[in-house]
């Protein structure tokens, strides 16, 4: 069974590759925790994150948008003492704020999903990519949505960040043509 190259590492990128990776996500608080994940693992590799994970759901209550959105200074400080997690004061204040405008979103398009989706029309762009190699690590839509992003007050979100984010949530199937899972998706 061929996977995507990059997946083939360790046993969480597998299981993250076959059973997540390019899945369509329409759930709210999924899409705040993949936001903040890939967020989080700018500058990292995604299989340092993927080890945090499980960190980050209990740091972080479970990615409740209202609770996140709420949090204080003095919940940063104890998030940097977490070493569960990526302990980037500029991350954390990130993740809270992503929060906030994420509830402003749901406020404005009834939910953060109906925003995020917009940018591909509603359906996946599905792409057929034969090595690694030609998979872009940005594209004109994450331009789009990294600046959309930055004009309403989102934190570390980048084009970079927004296209690894819409391959994590299912936006884009990236996976290579040789991979048992470009067909399945």
């Amino acid at each position: 069974m061929k996977r995507c190259e990059w997946a083939n590492s360790n046993p969480l990128e597998m299981e993250y590759h076959d059973k997540e990776w390019g899945i369509p996500v329409h759930d709210d608080r999924l899409l705040f925790e993949m936001l903040t994940l890939e967020s989080a693992q700018s500058g990292l590799s995604w299989a340092t994150i993927l080890k945090k994970r499980q960190s980050y759901l209990a740091a972080f209550d479970n990615f409740d948008i209202q609770k996140v959105a709420k949090y204080t200074d003095t919940k940063i400080a104890v998030l940097l003492q977490d070493a569960g997690i990526v302990r980037h004061k500029q991350k954390i204040i990130a993740t809270i704020e992503n929060a906030k405008q994420i509830l402003n979103i749901q406020g404005e398009h009834g939910s953060f999903d109906a925003y995020i989706w917009s940018f591909v029309d509603g359906k996946p762009i599905k792409n057929a990519w034969q090595k690694l190699v030609d998979v872009p690590t940005n594209t004109p839509v994450s331009e789009a949505m990294s600046k959309d992003f930055k004009k309403r007050g989102f934190k570390f979100i980048g084009p970079t960040t927004c296209y690894a984010y819409m391959q994590a949530v299912g936006m884009v199937n990236d996976h290579l043509v040789l991979c048992y899972r470009h067909s399945q998706i």
